[in-house]
């Protein structure tokens, strides 16, 4: 089954309005691979005529958005920022926080093995009298279930995943292995669209949005950026994918080297003499 040039500007337009994600024509392969089993589902006898039917069904425009996210991920993808986190951020925030509990958020989560990861790296790097919460958010609702259920099969288990860990943190149940609860309670799932305003939320410590720039334009990524920025503590930690920069995006943030990692921190701010006060940022 393919989909016409005109089919496929519809749906990728749609996944634009919805997530704000970049489908060019040359992934038009990829569109089409998600677009079958939910054509199948739907009882279309082809692509084109599911197409059709999603124009006048919200409810299969909404199963379209979700299955058109990216969910590419790993346990410690990447390995360098949970080092950092461990080595580094952690450290210098067990000094500087007098009220012993940390916010982290884990935005554009996937099915949840990196809040998990993170969780695992807290859990042993944190002294006993310090509490954390880790939200795990995504926009795809089908994602935030996975992350709430802390269930993966084995195949999922072996990207990534130390031995030692596995036994130190899941559970054999049946086919699959679950995330012990100590960590399921550190770990706050939630559905979040980052293009829209967002819930009441913590100043977090620390933000992980991995590999989820690259798939905006330049406008969207300034609007995310913002909105991270403005639920972040003055002296907070932004954690990137490798590829990824938010200093060609504006002066509210200023990078910092760790290791082999590029930090990005919320630049200094100063409050204007509004009534309510307002952060604007001075340097760069």
């Amino acid at each position: 089954m393919s989909l016409s040039t005109l089919s496929f500007a519809y749906v990728s337009d749609l996944v634009r309005r919805e997530t704000a994600m970049l489908y060019p024509p040359e992934k038009a392969y990829l569109v089409e691979s998600r677009l079958e089993p939910l054509a199948r589902a739907a009882g279309a006898r082809s692509l084109e005529a599911y197409v059709a039917q999603l124009r006048h069904d919200p409810n299969e425009q909404a199963r379209v958005a979700d299955a058109l996210t990216i969910n590419e991920t790993s346990w410690y993808r990447d390995n360098t920022p949970f080092r950092a986190l461990a080595t580094d951020i952690v450290p210098a925030l067990l000094r500087e926080r007098s009220g012993r509990h940390l916010s982290v958020w884990s935005a554009a989560c996937s099915s949840g093995q990196e809040p998990y990861s993170i969780a695992m790296t807290l859990e042993e790097r944190l002294p006993q009298d310090w509490t954390t919460e880790i939200w795990a958010t995504d926009v795809s609702p089908t994602m935030v279930e996975r992350v709430a259920a802390g269930r993966y099969g084995q195949v999922e288990m072996n990207r990534g995943l130390p031995a030692t860990s596995l036994v130190k943190y899941f559970t054999r149940t049946g086919s699959e292995w679950e995330v012990l609860p100590q960590l399921r309670a550190m770990v706050r799932p939630s559905v979040v669209n980052l293009i829209d305003d967002l819930p009441a939320m913590p100043r977090f410590d620390v933000v992980f949005l991995r590999n989820v720039l690259i798939y905006f334009d330049l406008a969207v990524r300034h609007e995310v950026l913002d909105r991270i920025r403005d639920v972040m503590a003055p002296d907070g930690y932004l954690v990137l994918g490798s590829s990824e920069t938010a200093m060609d995006l504006g002066d509210r943030w200023v990078r910092e080297t760790c290791g082999r990692l590029q930090l990005h921190r919320p630049a200094p701010y100063v409050r204007t003499p509004a009534a309510a006060p307002t952060l604007t940022a001075t340097g760069s």
